[in-house]
């Protein structure tokens, strides 16, 4: 997205790869705003946490100084147990992987939290930006309702954990190639979910999916208290009539859907997410659209709002039209993608979203076989259990898909990148 470029384009699959070693010339959406006469700021996670690209801002990113997360009980807890598994001889790279615990209700004050403090740090650098002339771009991320859901008390308290619903479409997709499901490693880092099964090997306890839930729905709250703070300070120096306002999450998140939690797959639940836009003016404000979008749009579509030049090598499609009228449609499919690593074959599956479909084809990156393919059709499997793509009433419909799909990426890269071919995304 902060490239405007695809994976592909990019050269980026894992996260262990930096897209200034891939593309090195390529200008991002806040460097770009940045060349053009805007000061550039970002706050917590915005670009990968290593490589926060200093480059991009008008000043070095940083972090909140004195922030927290886990309490200091936690943490002690934390060491007793990563000691425990020394004198058990556990591999060191288990032990270094580990991570306390994946839930814990915190008394402290917002502000203290790491996600709380991003927000101060949004507000005061509003605050800064408001007294200038200069135009600004000003990027805050959060970490929740990412895990570890650690959070403060009075967000737990808005939720009974016993009234939170449990997931209903809980059964894995079928027939499809194994593979195809992430395996909650990110889940199984935490040590009071460690030698968690796998979801085509059992099931988390119903105490368990609840604690998660509970997890989940107080982080959401308290992001969207700290989003309010950002709004309520922009509203307070009068800027709400001069500013783009984009509220937007990098990926989905299962929540015991397909017996999973977590994320790293090509489904539905994985690769939809939240997206508001607000322009000052806009016709569409306040209203929500059905139109197919890709994060990758956003890009193009902050330089048409503000009447900057696009860099041509964008791959995203302005929404403009979507903010002066929400019926219309500016694309036909979204895609997604995520690579795999099966034993020796290096895989990457691509997904095609289409209004009812979607199209998902696995490709073997050195032979660039179609090894597997995955089609779900939204009208009649909104929740994608149940894959139609040997189903001969759908044989016309996967043929068309798989055609749209190359249309739009035509060939895969070459799998002989030491980048791709030395990398493992799952565990």
């Amino acid at each position: 997205m902060l490239t405007g470029l695809r994976p592909d384009s990019a050269k980026v699959w894992t996260l262990d790869v930096r897209f200034r070693n891939t593309v090195p010339e390529a200008v991002t959406l806040p460097q770009h705003f940045k060349a053009h006469g805007y000061e550039a700021r970002s706050f917590g996670k915005i670009f990968h946490n290593p490589w926060p690209d200093n480059v991009s801002w008008s000043e070095p990113h940083r972090w909140p100084k004195g922030a927290k997360l886990w309490s200091e009980d936690a943490k002690k807890r934390f060491r007793t147990f990563r000691d425990k598994l020394k004198r058990e001889g556990k591999p060191e790279r288990l032990i270094n992987r580990i991570r306390p615990q994946a839930v814990e209700i915190v008394d402290i004050p917002d502000k203290e939290h790491i996600d709380g403090a991003i927000a101060e740090q949004a507000i005061v650098a509003l605050r800064e930006l408001a007294a200038k002339e200069q135009p600004f771009f000003l990027a805050a991320g959060f970490i929740r309702p990412h895990l570890p859901f650690v959070v403060p008390r009075k967000y737990w308290d808005l939720y009974q954990r016993e009234q939170i619903p449990l997931a209903k479409e809980t059964s894995l997709p079928s027939p499809t190639p194994p593979f195809a499901m992430n395996t909650m490693y990110e889940l199984r880092d935490y040590y009071d979910y460690l030698g968690t099964s796998r979801p085509n090997q059992g099931s988390l306890t119903e105490a368990q999916q609840r604690e998660l839930k509970h997890g989940y729905y107080a982080s959401v709250s308290f992001v969207d208290a700290q989003v309010g703070r950002i709004l309520d300070e922009l509203n307070q120096l009068g800027l709400q009539d001069n500013t783009i306002i984009v509220l937007w999450s990098d990926h989905g998140f299962k929540l015991g859907e397909h017996n999973s939690w977590c994320k790293q797959t090509n489904y539905e639940i994985d690769t939809r997410v939240p997206l508001i836009i607000r322009s000052p003016g806009a016709k569409s404000n306040g209203k929500s659209t059905s139109a197919l979008v890709e994060l990758i749009d956003l890009y193009p579509t902050l330089c048409d709002l503000t009447n900057l030049p696009a860099p041509e090598e964008l791959e995203g499609q302005s929404l403009l039209p979507l903010l002066e009228d929400p019926s219309a449609t500016v694309k036909p499919a979204a895609i997604s993608q995520f690579t795999r690593r099966l034993r020796k074959q290096h895989l990457m599956g691509y997904a095609l979203r289409t209004q009812q479909y979607r199209y998902v084809e696995w490709i073997d990156r050195k032979t660039k076989e179609t090894i597997a393919q995955e089609l779900y059709d939204h009208d009649k499997d909104p929740g994608e259990r149940k894959n139609v793509a040997n189903t001969p009433e759908y044989a016309q419909t996967l043929t068309q898909l798989a055609s749209q799909l190359r249309s739009t990426l035509p060939v895969p890269l070459a799998p002989e990148d030491p980048r791709f071919m030395n990398s493992a995304t799952d565990r």
